[in-house]
């Protein structure tokens, strides 16, 4: 048992070395036999604006694997994608891979986690300024929400696998995916581990023994919730303060990667033009900030006609988006 322990030990040290730092989220665990398949469930209302969907997922303890349930969490700052955890197959054992928030979706090893998360991307909805717009063919939202839109495009663009639930990646029976661009791009990005409440929620599934593997039969009685276990008003207060410190964080990291990462770009509407100079999902602001630097670097009498002739063209590119997919409401 001690050399089969040192033996994890020493593949889990391995994994961390070749995982950018930047993609930490949390504790990374290895198990030697894979997660049950995924239970197919319905993903409810979300219940606030600015509230993204989290999928549920198996973790393990010291019962065995147990699940997760999915829930609305609160973006924990403007902007906030959630890329979930996934486990990944590699030398003989299954690795959980933490999910984090950063300004992109990332890898998460293909898997069909429903919801929007059907293996590339999230297709539930997109950050237009400073809201957050849901698919209403994906999600459905509560009475409160307003922003809303209809694309179905993620049809054929979103799935890796559409008739399975496998929940690992790589391996015998697993899904195989390699690593997108975009999701390589978003892997060296700036990470935001999963929130204070999200812990909390993982915690309380820990504690419920209906929600193992042994007890339920990979049919859990709570697959969903419409917020994270444990949510009451003095959670959503001390969620407010600590909204301020991860923007905070995060807002340095919006005017350096857009450069970088042009694919994107296609998958921004064009209401994405708003002359939000803070905190955009990083396709505007880096062009708007480049033109006003341009002018300022030559002299008024110099060279008057070469600036405004450059900075007009690089607006165009975000009209090419599939808004033809799109109906707003």
């Amino acid at each position: 048992m001690s050399k089969f322990r040192s033996l994890r030990l020493l593949l889990m040290a391995l994994v961390l070395c070749a995982v950018p730092a930047s993609s930490f989220a949390g504790v990374f665990i290895s198990v030697g036999f894979a997660p049950p398949v995924l239970p197919v469930y319905d993903v409810p209302p979300c219940p606030e604006a600015g509230w993204i969907w989290t999928p549920g997922y198996w973790a393990y303890g010291n019962e065995g694997y147990y699940w997760v349930p999915g829930s609305w969490a609160p973006a924990p700052f403007e902007g906030a994608l959630w890329t979930p955890g996934y486990w990944g197959w590699g030398n003989g054992l299954y690795v959980w891979h933490p999910g984090y928030w950063g300004n992109h979706v990332g890898y998460y090893g293909g898997i069909n986690y429903g919801g929007g998360y059907f293996g590339i991307g999230f297709e539930g909805g997109e950050w237009r300024g400073h809201d957050f717009f849901y698919n209403t063919e994906v999600i459905r939202v509560g009475p409160g929400i307003r922003f809303m839109f209809r694309d179905r495009g993620y049809m054929d663009r979103a799935f890796v696998d559409r008739d399975h639930h496998i929940a690992f990646s790589g391996g015998p029976g697993g899904v195989h995916h390699e690593m997108m661009e975009r999701e390589r791009f978003a892997e060296h990005e700036h990470h935001i581990a999963p929130t204070e409440f999200q812990m909390n929620h993982e915690s309380h599934a820990m504690g419920d023994r209906n929600s193992y593997f042994h007890n339920n039969n990979g049919r859990p009685v709570n697959p969903a919730m419409d917020r994270p276990a444990g949510w009451n008003n003095d959670a959503q207060h001390r969620f407010q303060d600590q909204q301020r410190n991860y923007q905070q964080q995060m807002q340095p990291q919006h005017q350096q990667p857009q450069q970088q990462f042009q694919p994107q770009q296609r998958q921004q509407p064009q209401p994405q033009q708003h002359q939000q100079p803070q905190f955009q999902p990083q396709h505007q602001q880096p062009q708007q900030q480049f033109q006003p630097q341009q002018r300022q670097q030559p002299q008024p009498q110099q060279r008057p006609q070469t600036q405004p002739q450059q900075s007009r063209p690089q607006a165009q590119p975000e009209h090419t988006d599939h808004s033809h997919d799109k109906e707003h409401h």
